[in-house]
């Protein structure tokens, strides 16, 4: 196998932890772009062709398999199902730790510490103030105040 392939086979497996790391289900369409471009390498293409094939089945599979994947992903709220993860956060209570505003805070649910930000941006919550998760965006809690009705 030529040094081609193994920087190829690099950059897919890169790519694929890359894609762990997010929600957008579509760096994994560039990483099967590398893998076929290692393939390409591997039986003797040269450069240009590695990198055109790199480039159509990235393309396409965004193109065809991803709108056919974020079709059928349907959140728990939607299909019925009991949440989890992330979703599961969404509507938990929490207790101000550190002053939560527009820029910075921190809060605490169920016993985890997470970092947290006014929902709408204008508003704040002292410390001990009790908030509720509207949404999480990352790593980050988007907070309101706890008077929303239970879901």
């Amino acid at each position: 196998m030529g040094v081609e392939a193994v920087l190829w086979i690099v950059l897919a497996i890169a790519l694929a932890i890359a894609e762990a790391f997010t929600a957008t289900i579509l760096i994994i369409f560039f990483a099967a772009g590398a893998a076929a471009a290692a393939l390409a390498a591997a039986l003797g293409a040269n450069l240009l062709l590695q990198v055109i094939v790199f480039a159509l089945v990235s393309g396409l599979s965004v193109a065809a398999i991803r709108p056919v994947i974020m079709r059928h992903a349907r959140s728990a709220l939607e299909t019925g199902d009991t949440p989890f993860g992330i979703e599961a956060m969404e509507g938990q209570h929490g207790t101000v730790l550190e002053d939560v505003d527009a820029d910075h805070g921190q809060i605490r649910i169920d016993g985890e510490i997470w970092q947290a930000r006014s929902f709408d941006g204008k508003e704040s919550f002292p410390a001990g103030h009790r908030v509720r998760v509207v949404k999480i965006r990352g790593a980050t809690a988007l907070v309101w105040h706890d008077d929303l009705p239970d879901t």
